[in-house]
């Protein structure tokens, strides 16, 4: 397929890598032109605004926030502007479930398709083409890009018709992250105060009651107090949080756990943790405790 890549982050340059590999004729635009000239020598051609991605059959988004996806649909250089009628939009991107609700019907008023399909997994599992994708969309144009799909993840979950659907489930997934990364800060705080190796204590864990590989990744990651550099920003981590407690407001869902995350990202960005993974809110619970 012809199609269009915007965003070329730790995230976006693996996808857009793979859709290469996988033989799509792909077009990439990013604000730093320099990581869309590395994805230029595997084949790609470069954008000079994101119009210029918007040409052929389906474009991607890969961005950091409601307001940079907002922007580079609406603004009149956008896609909504440049998009032919019937190609699709596929927006990659954690977002909120209004913002996901209002592009649907922007695209479908200028003749255009949209398909929610935000991912889970870290950019190395973007670079090895192992993400999940959450879709959601007009079942026809999910079925286009399908293709598309196969060549960045290892499975795709088709949840709903409805678009911010797929948003609902990425964004309560990110949720579950932060509570199994805060849960485990404390609980690696308390062993380890007691004098109790920290990876000795992850092992029994990951080998009896939770072998999911986010307690391992980020298990290792707080072990080690390794948060540096960044897979996840943290200020991501505060958006992801602050996007839940939101749909909770629309869909009148107390969130008290989502209150206290937020309260936790917060800490972390204060005490100078801009920069760090988000995992890092893991770290905190040591610190609390005198152990840092």
């Amino acid at each position: 397929m012809q199609i269009g890549f915007i965003g070329l982050g730790q995230m976006g340059s693996g996808i857009a890598a793979n859709l290469l590999k996988a033989g799509h004729d792909v077009t990439v635009y990013n604000r730093t032109r320099a990581k869309a000239e590395a994805l230029a020598s595997k084949g790609a051609r470069i954008a000079t605004s994101p119009g210029d991605a918007c040409k052929g059959d389906a474009v991607f988004t890969m961005l950091a926030d409601d307001k940079a996806v907002d922007s580079i649909v609406h603004d009149d250089g956008g896609i909504v502007a440049n998009l032919k009628a019937s190609a699709i939009h596929i927006s990659l991107s954690t977002i909120s479930a209004a913002l996901s609700k209002r592009l649907a019907e922007a695209h479908a008023k200028a003749g255009q398709r949209y398909v929610a399909a935000p991912v889970f997994g870290r950019p190395e599992a973007a670079e090895a083409a192992k993400l999940f994708i959450v879709a959601a969309g007009e079942a026809a144009a999910v079925k286009t890009v399908s293709p598309l799909f196969d060549a960045i993840g290892q499975k795709t979950f088709v949840v709903s018709e409805q678009a911010d659907a797929a948003n609902i489930v990425k964004i309560s997934g990110n949720f579950l992250i932060a509570a199994v990364i805060e849960s485990l800060g404390e609980a690696m705080a308390l062993v380890g105060k007691a004098g109790i190796d920290k990876h000795q204590y992850l092992d029994i864990l990951t080998s009896t009651l939770f072998g999911a590989p986010v307690y391992k990744t980020y298990g290792n990651l707080i072990a080690d107090a390794k948060f540096s550099p960044a897979g996840f920003a943290a200020p991501l981590g505060l958006k992801d949080i602050r996007l839940a407690l939101a749909a909770g407001d629309e869909l009148r869902v107390p969130l008290p756990l989502a209150s206290l995350l937020r309260d936790r990202f917060l800490t972390l960005l204060a005490n100078g943790g801009e920069n760090l993974d988000w995992s890092a809110v893991g770290g905190l619970a040591a610190r609390d405790a005198g152990s840092v």
